[in-house]
């Protein structure tokens, strides 16, 4: 990758803020051509304002619909000659609540996005990977919460452990293509989406947060220059891996002490 960096692409879900809005501005520092979509047509046409639109190329699309992602990935590839160094499937819903709060409609939301949004974000960028491999890659925002099943997060852990099954298989199937895919683990982030939320779960507070989007988007540019399945950002994602691989489910107390269950 890093020989064809200078006229490289990526596509970015979720790109209205974020990590989205991080992972955007650095690749386009770096030199690469941008493709974003976001529900907010102000917020793409805001990024797009900033870096340029010779750098960025805004997409209003919900992740939701199927045909409208493969629209908009179709036609930023046909920009760049057909073809896609990258996409980062970084469009995510969070929830935080006992689950018996969590609304139906919210439940199905964060499916939804977290785990249709994905798989639709990756079949229509696999045609167009394919056609730029060897060495490309295909990126999800995956999660701490994929380590184990997290109390208080229990639908989008759940969605994670999506990303991070879905993200493990299509990495052996498509290595021999030359086509990495790969996810991406961090804790709380420092995010309106985080900071925002109406019920805040009580590991906000024992753990804290550490990451900031800039800290996830330097991972990502990582990422597509590496051959992981998994990426980690901070020392609370290793933890966190290290010690659900050395306790396995004997790491449920801790958990109930974090989340003061």
């Amino acid at each position: 990758m890093t020989s064809r960096t200078a006229n490289a692409s990526i596509f970015i879900t979720g790109v209205g803020g974020g990590i989205g809005t991080a992972t955007a501005r650095l690749f386009a520092s770096k030199g690469w051509h941008v493709g974003g979509c976001d529900l907010s047509t102000a917020a793409v046409e805001s990024l797009s304002a900033a870096i340029g639109r010779e750098r960025f190329t805004p997409y209003v699309t919900d992740v939701r619909d199927r045909s409208a992602v493969a629209r908009a990935i179709d036609d930023f590839a046909a920009l760049c000659g057909g073809k896609l160094d990258a996409v980062f499937a970084n469009a995510g819903v969070l929830f935080m609540a006992p689950d018996d709060q969590v609304t139906p409609a919210q439940k199905d939301l964060q499916v939804d996005v977290n785990v249709k949004g994905v798989m639709y974000t990756f079949d229509a960028a696999l045609p167009h990977l394919r056609r730029a491999a060897p060495g490309t890659h295909m990126v999800a925002m995956a999660s701490t919460s994929a380590e184990y099943g997290s109390p208080h997060h229990a639908v989008y852990s759940a969605t994670k452990f999506f990303v991070r099954g879905y993200t493990e298989a299509l990495n052996i199937e498509y290595r021999p293509q030359g086509i990495n895919v790969c996810g991406i683990y961090v804790a709380y982030v420092d995010t309106g989406m985080v900071r925002n939320a109406e019920w805040k779960a009580a590991s906000l507070e024992t753990m804290g947060v550490k990451a900031k989007p800039e800290d996830v988007a330097a991972m990502v540019w990582k990422a597509v220059h590496g051959r992981r399945a998994h990426w980690r950002v901070g020392f609370d994602a290793w933890m966190s891996h290290c010690a659900v691989r050395l306790l396995g489910s004997w790491v449920a107390p801790i958990y109930a002490k974090l989340m003061r269950i």
